[in-house]
């Protein structure tokens, strides 16, 4: 099994992310979202990207709207209201935010 394989088993059995580095300056992850999955994130305080990595679907960045393929780069700025949605393959997505995510308490 691959890094990668085993960050998206973990993302999978962990609710759909998996955290796998955290540095003062950055935190990074793998955030998996199943065909048909609500995504129901909500703004964060961080500024964050993510990585399309194998998956289809869409996703609603502010006012923005559009398709999401692998290769696909997107930039969220802190605060920003954002989400996938109509998911028809499984998406699976490298996370990096900046400075690192605040732990949820």
């Amino acid at each position: 099994m691959t890094a990668l394989e085993t960050e998206v088993a973990r993302a999978r059995s962990a609710e759909g992310y998996s955290e796998f580095l955290r540095v003062p300056s950055m935190s990074a992850g793998v955030y998996v979202l199943a065909a048909g999955a609500v995504d129901r994130q909500s703004p964060h305080t961080e500024d964050e990207i993510y990585y399309v990595v194998r998956g289809k679907g869409q996703f609603r960045n502010g006012a923005s709207e559009g398709p999401v393929n692998p290769g696909d780069v997107l930039f969220v700025p802190a605060r920003q209201a954002h989400r996938f949605h109509s998911v028809t393959e499984e998406l699976v997505l490298l996370v990096v935010f900046s400075p690192s995510e605040k732990p949820v308490v």
